[in-house]
């Protein structure tokens, strides 16, 4: 006897019984929808899911032509939604000098060395994600390092975190940076012990070197961003949220859409101090349509710990001179209050870069004011990374509804030194996942490319074990910390898709909702938590289509 159909469906017509496109079948199939958590299949028509189920039930809703996937037993999940990332430059930085994994300032010279021999005189050096923090010594890098090596090519390659950079002579000229240049608010112009500039510039200063290097073209923006895709879709990101979504970038990724061939779902940010420009044209929060939207602010509370600019209550414990800088944005702080009153009155949701405790204790209250000021109503209020918390800060953030856009990839990166910045105690509310969501808040999860890698496996990882990368933390950085597979995983799915008011078009597989499904070499529920990193990407389905398959190009 045929058993009661069991699939989470809408009520479908019978002659709609038979239109499926594509089907998945015989799977471990994680919907994210409590009321059927774990399926076998999916069936999809035109870029959505319309039913989920057992396979037996699903199999009816094929069409004649459809394609047919059997999974055998592998696991399936939604679609990663990277909720932060910047995506054309992270696409520029797959074509710069690779610089993360150096292990010397001498390795560092020879890369730097190698990639000038493939230049023409003139053409600029740049991308890097050099971390001084794996060098021994931990001793920054310095202009009189490179320039030999670069005298006809101006270099300027940031170190991971982007908030500090180092520029050879040539551009430190071409910008017009000297002894007698001041450093600027909310940036540092490092000197040696002579005054003169050493090549590492510090957030805001590094705009006056910004400026002199030549826009790229549009030929050379899609190039990026179509290789920013391909590298996405090899780990399963199927959407994100661009927090650096310059109108070049836009009028891009429009292009690409207009000829279908934009292969990820983008949120895009624009700068918080032009706020005007987006309220001017009645542009509100999420404007768009499924593939591409706006209406969202980004704005800078402070810097990085790495480059000792995240902005604190207490002075850095090995550089007892500074407790880290403002950003430029916050000076005065009623600047940043103001922006935030405006943007928020026009509809606009903002998200605020703030990674220091006294960064983020400034911002929710700022946030807590334009609430009070403005009007009770669904505006999702974002802080960007909420790296290092008072414990005071925490509960706050589900009390005023405030998302948590972390990064968590970063908490077994920076856990190998961030304890010699700020010490054990306050270091034991920093990356608080477990806390955050136990006050209620919401987690967005994402990676902060080029930053950090794309690869949301390395960032469920990272939230689940916390073992920093140096191995030394086998029980993980602050273990109180972790989270759960399931909480990770969710966090990456419909914690990012709430974060940009789309928890109804994805994050979870049901019907009605795009079809961006993900099928994984290994159970991440099942293995080993220390394990979860070496799993890969088997298939990634981006609209109903695959759009990468392991091994396939």
């Amino acid at each position: 006897m045929r058993r009661t159909l069991s699939v989470l469906t809408v009520v479908m017509t019978a002659s709609a019984a038979r239109d499926a496109d594509l089907i998945l079948i015989n799977g471990k199939i994680r919907t994210l929808n409590s009321k059927r958590p774990l399926v076998q299949a999916v069936a999809c028509r035109a870029g959505r899911i319309i039913a989920a189920g057992a396979n037996d039930e699903i199999r009816t809703f094929a069409a004649p032509s459809a394609r047919v996937i059997d999974l055998h037993g592998k696991l399936a999940v939604p679609g990663f939604n990277d909720a932060h990332v910047h995506f054309w430059s992270g696409g520029e930085h797959l074509a710069g000098v690779q610089l993360r994994d150096t292990k010397s300032q001498a390795q560092l010279r020879e890369r730097i060395r190698d990639f000038a021999a493939t230049l023409r005189k003139g053409e600029w050096i740049t991308g890097g994600g050099w971390d001084h923090e794996n060098w021994t010594p931990a001793r920054l890098p310095s202009r009189d390092l490179i320039d030999s090596v670069t005298p006809d090519n101006p270099v300027f390659v940031n170190r991971l975190d982007g908030h500090m950079a180092l520029a050879n002579s040539l551009a430190l000229k071409l910008a017009g940076i000297t002894r007698s240049t001041p450093d600027p608010p909310g940036g540092v112009i490092v000197r040696d012990s002579d005054g003169e500039p050493t090549g590492i510039l510090k957030d805001a200063a590094m705009a006056a070197v910004h400026r002199v290097i030549p826009p790229p073209s549009e030929q050379q923006i899609t190039a990026a961003i179509e290789a920013a895709m391909r590298h996405a879709a090899e780990h399963g990101v199927t959407s994100v949220q661009d927090m650096s979504a310059a109108p070049q970038a836009l009028r891009i990724y429009q292009k690409l859409l207009a000829a279908n061939r934009l292969a990820i779902r983008i949120y895009g940010l624009q700068p918080l101090p032009a706020w005007q420009r987006e309220a001017a044209a009645g542009i509100r929060a999420a404007f768009g349509n499924d593939n591409l939207k706006i209406g969202a602010l980004k704005g800078f509370a402070d810097g990085s710990l790495g480059s000792s600019t995240a902005l604190f209550f207490e002075p850095y414990l090995d550089a007892p001179n500074t407790s880290g800088l403002p950003s430029d944005e916050m000076l005065p702080e009623r600047a940043m209050l103001d922006r935030i009153l405006g943007a928020d009155a026009a509809g606009l949701q903002i998200a605020i870069h703030a990674i220091g405790d006294k960064a983020n204790h400034l911002i929710l209250n700022m946030y807590e004011q334009a609430a009070r000021t403005n009007g009770e109503r669904d505006r999702r209020f974002r802080i960007e990374h909420a790296q290092h918390l008072r414990a005071d800060d925490i509960s706050r953030f589900g009390k005023l509804r405030v998302i948590a856009s972390m990064q968590p990839y970063h908490v077994i990166d920076d856990g190998r030194w961030a304890e010699k910045r700020i010490g054990p105690e306050r270091a034991k509310t920093s990356y608080a996942f477990r806390s955050l969501l136990d006050s209620g808040a919401t987690l967005a999860f994402g990676s902060d490319w080029p930053v950090a890698p794309l690869d949301p496996i390395l960032g469920i990882y990272a939230a689940v074990t916390r073992r920093t990368l140096d191995g030394k933390r086998p029980e993980g950085w602050i273990p109180e910390q972790k989270i759960s597979v399931q909480e990770a995983l969710r966090a990456y799915t419909l914690g990012s898709a709430y974060a940009s008011f789309e928890e109804n078009l994805k994050g979870s597989l049901e019907p009605g909702k795009v079809a961006d499904i993900v099928v994984l070499s290994d159970d991440i529920f099942a293995i080993p938590p220390e394990r979860i990193r070496e799993v890969r990407v088997e298939l990634t389905v981006f609209n109903g289509r695959v759009i990468y398959e392991r091994g396939q190009r």
